[in-house]
């Protein structure tokens, strides 16, 4: 089992693994183009198979049904015997259309929503917002300050606008703590536009979300086409685009499992979370308890050197 990893340069630790909790938010709004509801006791059951599995931390958000996922994971987590303090909780404000002061103002509401477990990392969810950079960041500080938040992230920055965050919060003796943007073996542009690099350079750890590219990186869908049928419209679409072009990648990753006793899956995340040092962790989603058992497990596949440079390569030639 891969050992916890520092975020950022706080005194809070995490598995290589965490969960993602997008597909909590009821099917509700937009997110039903995404994720199909997920009933209370399938939600209990995926949160314990994740802890179950090792996975100590989760990652959900206020837009994610407008509270539903932070509530519902809040109960799955009281479900499965866990006290506040027992795992770590990350959770985002919603920065479009508001102004800083709006992160004073709604803090309250997060707290509620994933009571009683306290918030161990806020994340600014994008960068576009009615405020700057530095007005959020300090309102952000104002929360440390406060004992209302453990640490701070940024999530979808850019490596410039990441850089602006960390000045910001140094001055106030806060540092930040990760950005959580999209990185996984078919999209890799951090590698290519400096956020990489600023991430390793400035100590803050790089949070992947949509790790395994929405399912595809599973190799489900390689080896049954028809399964996309039944994905709401926006994955389909997503999915379906990408699949003769990936097939290639699913090939070796298939073959390097099969050496390993592992799944497609479990090879794509543990590379992700090898590849550029432990400052690189993940957050697959699970709508299923067996992909919850399924990506804490990854962090049991010990890939080689070779092994991981021979995905690389076939992931560069699309």
């Amino acid at each position: 089992m891969m050992q916890k990893r520092r975020l950022g340069r706080t005194d809070i630790y995490i598995t290589p693994i965490g969960l993602g909790t997008w597909q909590l938010s009821e099917g509700q709004g937009f997110h039903k183009y995404m994720w199909a509801g997920i009933s209370a006791e399938t939600t209990n059951s995926i949160i314990k198979t994740a802890l179950d599995g090792g996975i100590s931390w989760f990652d959900t958000a206020e837009i994610y049904g407008n509270g539903r996922s932070e509530k519902g994971l809040a109960s799955a987590l009281k479900a499965a015997g866990k006290n506040n303090g027992d795992v770590v909780i990350a959770t985002k404000w919603w920065p479009l259309m508001r102004r800083a002061s709006s992160i004073r103002n709604t803090i309250d509401e997060r707290l509620s929503c994933l009571k009683p477990f306290a918030i161990d990392l806020y994340q600014v969810h994008n960068p576009y917002s009615f405020a700057s950079i530095g007005a959020q960041m300090n309102a952000m500080a104002d929360l440390c300050e406060a004992g209302k938040i453990r640490s701070i992230g940024v999530s979808n920055f850019s490596a410039k606008m990441m850089r602006k965050a960390h000045d910001v919060l140094a001055r106030r003796g806060v540092s930040l703590a990760s950005n959580q943007v999209k990185y996984n073996l078919l999209a890799r542009g951090i590698e290519d536009n400096g956020v990489l690099d600023a991430a390793k350079e400035l100590g803050i750890t790089i949070i992947c979300y949509s790790p395994l590219e929405m399912g595809l990186l599973s190799g489900k869908f390689h080896n049954d086409p028809n399964l996309l049928r039944s994905r709401p419209r926006g994955r389909r679409n997503a999915i379906g685009k990408k699949l003769e072009a990936s097939r290639p990648l699913i090939d070796v990753l298939s073959k390097i499992a099969e050496a390993h006793g592992a799944t497609v899956s479990q090879v794509a995340l543990s590379w992700l979370v090898t590849f550029s040092g432990d400052m690189v962790v993940a957050i697959p989603g699970a709508s299923k308890p067996k992909h919850a058992e399924e990506s804490a497990g990854a962090m049991k596949v010990a890939l080689t050197c070779e092994e991981m440079e021979r995905i690389d390569r076939v992931a560069r030639v699309r």
